[in-house]
């Protein structure tokens, strides 16, 4: 187990730098950005939340950097300086990454580790996993080329659509995570009982050729299909289609630094939860609740069509880890595939790719679990709540050691940015 762990934290810290390491001084450093944070800073900030969770406050050493606290803590330095510090210099920063890395797998390796700094370890590898997600938006956000990964690449081929809804029967589901599962975060905490009624969910994810006949529809033009919130930012946006798209002879994508015909069945990304909405009110569905979501990727049927309440599954085909046949996760794809894609990794309903390709909405507001508390990076959840959208799944720069069914991601409606998408439910 701590082998796997210095593993972990090694390949986690390889995948940070190689996400960048192709990339000048001043691409690093980001022009300033509502929605993204500059590059030189996120690493810097990667290094340093491993340094204080995991090792600082463990055994109350100091920082290898004086000035470490003043530069990189994300609680304490407002997103709009960040482009304003004084940030050492690329073989500096380099250099801190290194040495933190260093200290954290000589820590491991001593063996002597208590429960809750073994769980801190672990902390810090799925933080720095999220972030390297957030470098692939950013590139994307800013024009940049796709990252040079040394890795298996996996070939999307044209798979074609998947239509269809699951049928689901009611019944009752332990909702969150239980007790005992090998890592969980303090928004999973704990499973319990919830009703689930009979609904109908989509086997697949919006494609972008469905999305694309909302916008040709004049989706974004109609107001009785948006929210009043969702109508409010259409306008301060001035969104008239979907984030990155174009069009020429027909609908074109930009995928990083270069525009593609749109691929009718890939799934559909880069949109926001009031995007979301809005597809689903002119398509006559509506988005699954959480725990809808959930019970469609984690339970399974009994005869007759209920849940069995007997065994959750950890990711949608069972409790085997995941692989390339079952999930698109880790950037081997370097973008979206189509929705009929990876049939390997159906649920029990036969819902697929609950895990990876995008993102995807669901209707809640986040929030708690009864009897939350929050864990050692007490800035985690909490603060979040009631303010942002639950997102569940992954997508395809997702690594396959964070993400399991019970997984909660979170982002404020508006955020388009992400590699989010989402899949619909009839309505009853």
């Amino acid at each position: 187990m701590l082998e796997r762990l210095v593993s972990d934290i090694i390949e986690a810290r390889r995948r940070s730098m190689d996400l960048v390491a192709d990339l000048t001084d001043e691409q690093l450093r980001v022009k300033p950005i509502a929605i993204v944070n500059p590059l030189d800073w996120e690493l810097g900030h990667v290094a340093y939340f491993q340094e204080l969770f995991a090792l600082r406050q463990v055994d109350g050493r100091t920082s290898v950097r004086d000035d470490a606290d003043a530069l990189f803590d994300s609680a304490a330095i407002a997103h709009d300086v960040r482009w304003d510090l004084p940030l050492p210099s690329r073989e500096d920063l380099w250099a801190y990454l290194h040495r933190v890395r260093d200290e954290a797998v000589a820590a491991v390796e001593r063996g002597d580790l208590s429960t809750d700094a073994r769980y801190r370890h672990i902390l810090s590898v799925a933080h720095e996993d999220m972030h390297g997600e957030a470098f692939t938006y950013t590139r994307q956000t800013m024009g940049y080329p796709a990252p040079r990964l040394s890795l298996e690449r996996v070939q999307p081929t044209d798979e074609g659509p998947l239509e269809g809804d699951a049928a689901i029967g009611g019944g009752t589901f332990m909702f969150g995570s239980a007790p005992g599962a090998p890592f969980v975060l303090d928004n999973e905490q704990w499973a319990h009982p919830r009703e689930v009624a009979p609904y109908r969910i989509a086997r697949a994810a919006v494609s972008q050729g469905d999305f694309a006949a909302f916008v040709d529809d004049d989706g974004y033009v109609r107001q009785e299909l948006w929210s009043e919130g969702g109508w409010r930012w259409r306008r301060q946006e001035r969104a008239s289609a979907p984030l990155y798209w174009r069009r020429r002879d027909g609908w074109e994508r930009r995928d990083f630094d270069r525009w593609v015909p749109l691929e009718p069945h890939r799934a559909m990304v880069h949109v926001n939860w009031f995007e979301a909405e809005a597809y689903c009110e002119w398509a006559d569905r509506r988005l699954p609740t959480e725990l809808e979501w959930e019970v469609a990727a984690s339970a399974t049927p009994d005869g007759a069509g209920r849940i069995v309440t007997s065994h959750k599954r950890r990711y949608p085909w069972g409790d085997a880890a995941p692989t390339p046949d079952r999930a698109n996760l880790d950037a081997r794809a370097m973008g979206c595939v189509d929705v009929g894609a990876l049939p390997a990794g159906d649920s029990a309903f036969g819902c697929r790719q609950m895990l990876g390709n995008t993102w995807e909405w669901c209707a809640d507001t986040f929030g708690p679990h009864p009897g939350f508390a929050p864990g050692p990076y007490a800035e985690y959840s909490e603060p979040l709540f009631g303010s942002t959208k639950v997102l569940r799944g992954g997508a395809w720069p997702t690594r396959a050691r964070l993400v399991h069914n019970m997984w909660r991601n979170y982002y404020e409606p508006h955020r388009r940015d992400v590699w989010a998408g989402f899949r619909t439910c009839a309505k009853t």
